[in-house]
């Protein structure tokens, strides 16, 4: 998804910090360590916001010796000239106000409401610019340094111990997730380094995308059925989506689907997901009736059974995402579910005619009768399932 002008007029302003410190947790999911490390992650998010938009490939975290993080990109730089209606430097509109802008979340102010000290370095214009803050507050106005021809953002904050039952940053936790990240963004190179104790330094960059995921996550199952990752992308320029998927199925009896929007999971599901369960039916059972691998006599494969053993990655980008609740874990987006349907329904038949051995595998296990009691299990994305 591309933008043609990132500037201060992309800013509004939606309300002040007070509501954020007030009720962390509607806007970060708790004040626990999930909430922190969510903190991280709209930091990152609004990086990766650049990449998505073709602005910057480049991502680097770190978690600083004293116990703070800082994520460095190299996008266009947040906007530095003033905004309005509110007369800030775009700087200080960003970090200071929520706001819903064409490219970023919320999320850059809120981890600033949130921490008890936010510093920014913006490097755009033909200069580098930096800001302080205390909790939110800023503590006077950006100032112009040295000129460069580097663009990006850095903003390194420590979360507010007022606020957080906990500020020990998990390298396990970040790093788990940025691989998640990096492999939903082909070309994106994401690292993460630890300057606590002894500094340690991990990179990740995939160039099969979700195909990377899903091979990953089956490592850990049961044997494959099928030894080809199923992936496919499509896009829609008039309608501003693009989808990617990848599946495959094993000999497990649980079923694991990991879905995403503009790289958020999406753990509640939505309407991508619905998308991809209206089709995945169809395309089976149309396939399996047209080369007679079910009985006339039987009914149509289920749902359930279609799921046995399968593991997918259901990742949607869009410019405009409608998600349910702060938090933005489910998807709402209308359009979502006819476009991923009609995108499922074509690739995935495409892809059995030209795969049949491995398409009668996949049937073949959905018709399969266990002699024990099969118990559906449905594995959300968690910190522990990143690739």
């Amino acid at each position: 998804m591309s933008e043609t002008s990132y500037d201060a007029s992309c800013i509004q302003v939606l309300e002040g910090r007070a509501a954020v410190r007030k009720r962390p947790g509607m806007y970060v999911g708790s004040t626990g360590e999930r909430g922190l490390h969510r903190m991280v992650y709209e930091v990152v998010g609004h990086a990766l916001a650049e990449a998505l938009a073709g602005h910057g490939d480049t991502i680097d975290v770190t978690i600083t010796a004293d116990g703070g993080v800082r994520v460095v990109d190299n996008g266009r730089g947040i906007p530095v000239e003033v905004e309005e209606p509110s007369g800030k430097p775009g700087i200080e509109a960003v970090l200071t106000e929520l706001r819903a802008c064409t490219i970023h979340s919320i999320g850059i102010c809120v981890v600033n409401a949130l921490s008890s000290r936010l510093e920014v370095e913006v490097r755009r214009d033909g200069f580098r610019w930096t800001q302080e803050y205390e909790r939110a507050v800023p503590l006077a106005p950006p100032a112009r340094h040295e000129e460069t021809t580097e663009t990006g953002t850095t903003i390194t904050f420590w979360p507010d111990a007022d606020i957080f039952e906990t500020t020990e940053f998990s390298f396990a936790i970040l790093s788990l997730r940025f691989r998640e990240l990096a492999s939903l963004n082909k070309g994106l190179a994401l690292s993460l380094t630890d300057e606590r104790d002894t500094t340690h330094t991990v990179r990740h960059s995939y160039e099969q995308g979700a195909q990377d995921f899903v091979s990953h996550l089956n490592s850990r199952n049961g044997e494959p059925i099928h030894p080809t990752v199923i992936a496919f992308v499509a896009e829609d320029e008039d309608i501003t989506i693009s989808v990617e998927i990848a599946l495959q199925w094993d000999t497990s009896d649980s079923e694991s689907i990991h879905s995403f929007a503009n790289s958020i999971r999406t753990d509640e599901g939505g309407t991508h997901e619905v998308g991809f369960w209206t089709a995945l039916p169809e395309a089976f059972n149309a396939y399996a009736r047209q080369e007679q691998l079910l009985p006339e006599a039987d009914d149509d494969l289920t749902r359930d059974a279609i799921g046995r053993g399968l593991t997918a990655v259901i990742s949607v980008k869009l410019d405009d995402p409608c998600f349910e609740g702060a938090t933005r874990t489910r998807l709402g987006s209308t359009a979502t579910r006819t476009y991923v349907q009609k995108a499922v329904h074509e690739h995935l038949t495409a892809w059995l005619n030209r795969n049949p051995t491995e398409a009668a595998a996949i049937i073949r296990n959905a018709t399969h009768t266990h002699t024990r009691t099969r118990t559906r299990t449905r594995t959300r994305t968690s910190d522990s399932d990143a690739p």
